[in-house]
């Protein structure tokens, strides 16, 4: 037999042993209940008394969670929890253009010196521009700085691709300085006059472009402004395949105005022209666009009918655009 002593040491064990496992029982069930516990509210911050306009009320959502995707992050003992990988956002539209495929170096430097020879014209004497010839020079400036655009864009090195964004801003510039005849546009337009010429001759601009803010597309020209260039190009196509004869010697001249087709219908697609991100009209441009390539097409091929079914499709195209947008 166990010796009183030994048996009040086991005793004693047994009970030690059951204390500590008492209280490892009550810690998990305490902490257990904890963690069901609700989780009181958040205490959200007030919106401004008073009433707020309809385009201001419209920025924000009255639940931001109910317009998110995806599981909520936790960021338990400090651990980075990240949502699963999801497709990077699309290319902007009109970023990744070959504009090589539309557009000829030499068609680019022939619009440039037709643009010049349009606003010196306009801007011959004060009287002229003030009289009107503000509005050519709003035309020829709108084209000067389309044409630069697209250089400073072109998929390789061409002529005048280093100086382009700077010649690009100043032209664009002037064009919006030609919205009225007044002396401050005139002094404006002879000064980018000097900067045409100084390229031309294969020197620097000597004026400076502001540039505010990135660059944007439907800063270069308005959309009014282009579609005065557009219908001019089309007016000069129409004629020259009226006939064979006529085509037959009149196919590099609809070469240069299919090119310029092709380069307007892309460019009024690009981000931040009205209706850019409207379906309908970027198919309209796009159909126009594709148009006039296949014009130019026809050109070099010297294919009449072709070029004659391609001018109906460009104007089909067009009508259907101006039939639901304008300006």
């Amino acid at each position: 037999m166990e010796r009183p002593a030994t048996q009040r040491r086991r005793l004693a064990n047994a009970i030690a042993t059951a204390a500590v496992w008492a209280i490892v029982i009550v810690a998990q069930v305490a902490t257990g209940q904890g963690q069901q516990r609700k989780q009181p509210e958040r205490q959200r911050s007030r919106p401004p008394a008073g009433a707020w306009d309809r385009a201001t009320a419209e920025t924000f959502v009255p639940d931001a969670f109910a317009s998110l995707h995806g599981p909520r992050p936790t960021f338990a003992n400090g651990a980075r929890t990240d949502s699963p990988a999801t497709p990077s956002a699309a290319v902007a539209p009109g970023a990744d253009v070959r504009w090589s495929k539309l557009v000829s170096e030499e068609t680019l430097t022939d619009e440039i010196k037709d643009a010049r020879a349009r606003v010196v014209g306009a801007c011959d004497t004060q009287a002229d521009f003030m009289g009107g010839g503000f509005e050519q020079a709003r035309t020829g400036f709108g084209s000067l700085a389309m044409a630069f655009g697209v250089i400073a864009a072109y998929d390789h090195e061409i002529r005048w691709k280093r100086a382009a964004e700077t010649a690009r801003d100043l032209f664009a510039r002037a064009g919006g300085a030609c919205q009225a005849g007044s002396i401050q546009s005139f002094a404006e337009s002879k000064a980018r006059l000097e900067d045409l010429e100084a390229l031309l001759d294969g020197d620097t601009p000597q004026g400076r472009p502001a540039r505010d803010s990135g660059f944007r597309w439907s800063q270069v020209a308005t959309r009014p402004t282009l579609m005065i260039r557009l219908q001019e190009a089309q007016d000069s196509i129409r004629p020259a395949v009226a006939s064979r004869a006529q085509f037959g010697g009149s196919r590099s001249a609809v070469r240069h105005a299919a090119e310029i087709v092709a380069m307007i219908g892309e460019v009024i697609r690009q981000p931040d022209f009205e209706d850019h991100d409207d379906d309908a009209y970027r198919a309209h441009a796009a159909a126009m666009r594709d148009a006039a390539i296949e014009a130019r097409s026809a050109c070099d091929t010297r294919d009449y009918d072709a070029a004659r079914a391609a001018l109906g499709r460009l104007e089909k195209a067009c009508q259907a655009c101006h039939g639901e947008y304008r300006g």
